[in-house]
């Protein structure tokens, strides 16, 4: 047996902390480490790893702050007593959709850097700009409204590039930049995603962006699998878009995501102890990363029950619309990545929680919310299927899916003939209807967004409607049984609900299996494949709820439909944001 297998490391880039893990061929996690922005960096005064401007709406982070956590957590993993010789390959997660302004010196600086200083201290110099706009920036609405309208409507848009226009993609970020700050745009060598800024760290040169973060931008054609002239020339401000394609490297985006783009820096050779042959394969997204977490298979779901709420699926079908999101698989042609972001999720569900009775503690009103859900029949209905539903819509905060205010709306929808009539207090009884109701208004929204996307199991279950093969819950409303419960019965998953246990690294993991999978893959293995024969279930999945129940599921179709009436009648009179 050896004592000293082969390790690969995966790294997670967000907005608060850096992650690393790193695992064994078998996806054994050997040592897990975190540089945290706010407790950890100097000479940086980041609240919850970030700067703001609220005037403008900008949220950017210091990028020598990153800078100054790879090596934090390089020197971490040393002293947990880590063998960096043993490590083969090298991949990892950024947040999706921020860029970094990289200057015509920054390609040499990485080429060239001195084991004996550190990186923070040798490409301060490299960058044009000195900060990345975060995912939380809301300053480009003027220009989300040209990318919008610049090809027709959000429709086509979304059709073309996986997404309609949004204050957070790459591509209005870029346009605001160049139209804020000229000079410094033209200062600009390269643009990188904050993938594959961090793959381009660890490689000694500028990376490549990945196959599925590069869908993250408004400028990909992802059917086409190349850069839309049209809106390369907006973001460009000219009909010649060769110098925005130099920026962004367009000649080289690599359809392998697990591809070998080159042996690690120097660098990190010298001054940590890694092999000279340590590959680096391509850094993703975070989000296409969580769905790397499991050798997840073609209609299992993964819903995220955070702070706010995340639905992801891998999917081989292409069916974008304006309030979705579609990308490239990191990792397997023919499969796309479906994802669907909601602002109100565990927020929404803790005001309603807090409106009960007051109990000692946090937990006693969990137990009250708990109780109450459970007693509730589905919907608020007698047992008379034709009798009316009660639905409502809770956002504190304003909402993109679909795009309102913040407010709550509360209606009754007679299935029988397809009317609504908002709810008065002798109709809903607060605050204890609304426990049920938020809960199964949020997974309707998931099952009325994503009901195009499934498909009935074949084999013995053929007879079973369209649905999710599984349904993985992570995130803190996971541990919430009625929670998980309410999710099975609304959203099916013929083999149950499982809630997905691999702590708070699941980005970091995927990139880390991202890892194994290029370097140890036989000739056209799929990632799935390699994965699923090492992966074992029993460590990191518990089956905690029934998924399909005959009646039940069907029952909730007609809700579905009233959702749908009421997103459409609330849009009616509300100014979208």
């Amino acid at each position: 047996m050896n004592d000293n297998p082969p390790l690969y490391l995966g790294f997670d880039l967000s907005t608060q902390q850096l992650k690393g893990i790193a695992v064994t061929s078998s996806l054994k996690a050997d040592h897990e480490v975190k540089f945290d922005f706010d407790a950890d960096s100097k000479g940086f005064n980041v609240k919850k790893g970030v700067l703001t401007n609220p005037s403008e709406n900008e949220v950017f982070a210091p990028l020598t702050m990153w800078l100054q956590a790879i090596d934090g957590v390089l020197q971490r993993f040393k002293d947990a007593g880590m063998d960096f010789s043993r490590v083969r390959g090298i991949s990892g997660a950024g947040m999706q959709h921020g860029s970094v302004y990289w200057n015509n010196k920054g390609e040499q600086a990485l080429g060239s850097l001195d084991p004996s200083k550190s990186l923070e201290g040798q490409l301060a110099d490299a960058f044009a700009h000195p900060y990345s706009p975060n995912w939380q920036d809301a300053s480009t609405q003027a220009q989300c409204d040209a990318f919008d309208a610049h090809l027709g409507d959000p429709t086509r848009l979304a059709f073309l590039t996986g997404s309609k226009a949004h204050h957070r993609f790459t591509g209005p970020q870029i346009l605001r930049f160049r139209t804020k700050y000229p000079a410094k745009y033209q200062e600009t060598s390269r643009i990188s995603l904050v993938s594959s800024f961090l793959a381009s760290i660890f490689l000694g040169k500028i990376a490549p962006f990945d196959i599925s973060d590069v869908c993250g931008m408004n400028l990909w054609d992802i059917k086409a699998g190349t850069w839309n002239e049209r809106l390369l020339s907006l973001t460009a401000g000219s009909t010649d878009t060769s110098d925005i394609k130099d920026k962004l490297g367009a000649a080289d985006v690599p359809e392998d995501g697990g591809a070998f783009l080159g042996n690690i820096s120097p660098y990190f050779v010298q001054r940590y102890g890694f092999s000279p042959t340590c590959a680096i394969a391509p850094s993703t997204g975070d989000n296409p990363s969580t769905i790397l977490a499991l050798p997840l298979r073609p209609l299992d779901a993964i819903v995220s029950l955070g702070t706010s709420t995340t639905f992801l699926m891998s999917t081989p079908y292409y069916k974008p619309n304006p309030a979705v999101h579609f990308m490239n698989h990191p990792t397997t042609p023919g499969l796309y990545m479906f994802m669907l972001c909601y602002k109100n999720g565990g927020l929404a569900r803790e005001n309603v929680r807090d409106s009960l009775p007051p109990s000692p503690d946090a937990a006693g009103q969990w137990q009250q919310f708990e109780r109450l859900a459970s007693m509730t029949s589905p919907m608020g209905q007698s047992s008379d299927l034709s009798s009316p539903m009660k639905i409502g819509l809770f956002f504190p905060r304003p909402e993109i899916v679909p795009n309102v205010r913040a407010g709550i709306w509360r209606f009754i929808y007679e299935p029988n003939t397809h009317s609504l009539m908002a709810a008065d207090e002798t109709m809903w009884k607060q605050p204890e209807d609304d426990v049920r109701a938020i809960v199964e208004s949020q997974f309707l929204s998931l099952r009325l967004r994503s009901r195009d996307l499934v498909e009935s199991p074949t084999g013995p279950n053929a007879h079973l409607p369209p649905q999710p093969r599984r349904i993985y819950l992570v995130g803190g409303g996971s541990r919430n049984a009625t929670i998980a419960r309410i999710a099975g019965q609304i959203l099916g998953g013929w083999e149950g609900v499982y809630r997905l246990d691999v702590g708070e690294n699941a980005c970091a993991l995927g990139a880390a299996y991202k890892a194994v999978w290029s370097v140890e893959r036989k000739d056209k293995q799929s990632f799935e494949e390699l994965i699923g024969s090492r992966w074992k279930e029993d460590e990191f999945v518990e089956r905690i709820a029934d998924g399909y129940q005959e009646g039940l599921f069907e029952k909730y179709g007609p809700a579905v439909e009233g959702l749908d009436l009421i997103e459409k009648e609330v849009l009616k009179g509300e100014k979208s944001i």
